[in-house]
């Protein structure tokens, strides 16, 4: 919603899924700029490769592939890490993490190799940067999700929301991959699965794509999981004055 639509775009009425899209980032990517930080962005080739042959099979995210390891109930957060060597950027979470998933968007960072990001929401006021924040810039200021990536190693260290009237102010989307604890809430579905197709998937592999997801139980939607798309609608609603 934050992009600059043009007069025709404006008069145009946008479906749920451009709603959504303007709405999360997951519109394809534009060109990477030389001032971008380093794969902020899934790479094609990196994504075909995750589907190769020799591969033995699908791989969606290296946190499933083996299986998807249930969290701690008892569990209260932890921190995060870029992937430098030195002066690394470090975010601490004072809170368990939700609706964490697999997201095949092509604007949430991917490690290599991976078909799919996973990002997780938590409270904004549980997230500080606690090391190196002057490593940090916004991936792409005009998403609404302001990613904020390492200008070393391009890693999103984290994702914020600026705008008050998104249904998601005051949730942060975290990579919970970037910690060495354990005890983050699993994975629970898969969002913008045919998206993939726009990092360079091969469209062919699509039903195997879904059954893998399937086999971790991993619901794949097209879209974000019914819970979160009912937020949306009844944010809207209460905005029109509906409810």
């Amino acid at each position: 919603m934050l992009t600059r639509l043009t007069l025709n775009e404006e008069r145009k009425p946008m479906s749920l899924m451009d709603t959504l899209k303007r709405w999360f980032g997951g519109e394809s990517a534009s060109p990477t700029p030389a001032s971008q930080p380093r794969e902020a962005t899934a790479r094609p080739s990196a994504v075909a490769s995750a589907q190769a042959p020799s591969s033995g099979g699908i791989r969606i995210h290296p946190a499933v592939d083996g299986g998807v390891k249930a969290g701690s109930d008892t569990f209260n957060g932890g921190t995060l890490h870029c992937h430098c060597t030195d002066k690394r950027a470090e975010v601490t979470i004072e809170a368990q993490c939700a609706h964490n998933h697999v997201c095949g968007c092509t604007k949430c960072w991917k490690p290599d190799g991976a078909l799919f990001s996973m990002v997780a929401v938590v409270p904004r006021d549980k997230l500080k940067v606690t090391a190196n924040e002057d490593k940090l810039e916004v991936v792409d200021a005009s998403a609404a999700i302001q990613r904020h990536a390492c200008k070393g190693c391009g890693v999103h260290m984290f994702g914020r929301i600026e705008n008050t009237d998104h249904p998601f102010h005051g949730l942060d989307f975290v990579h919970t991959e970037l910690s060495d604890d354990t005890g983050w809430a699993a994975p629970e579905f898969a969002a913008f699965v045919s998206s993939i197709i726009e990092s360079g998937a091969n469209p062919d592999n699509m039903d195997k794509v879904r059954g893998k997801l399937k086999e971790l139980n991993l619901e794949p939607y097209d879209c974000l999981s019914p819970p979160l798309m009912d937020a949306i609608a009844i944010h809207t609603a209460k905005a029109k004055g509906i409810l």
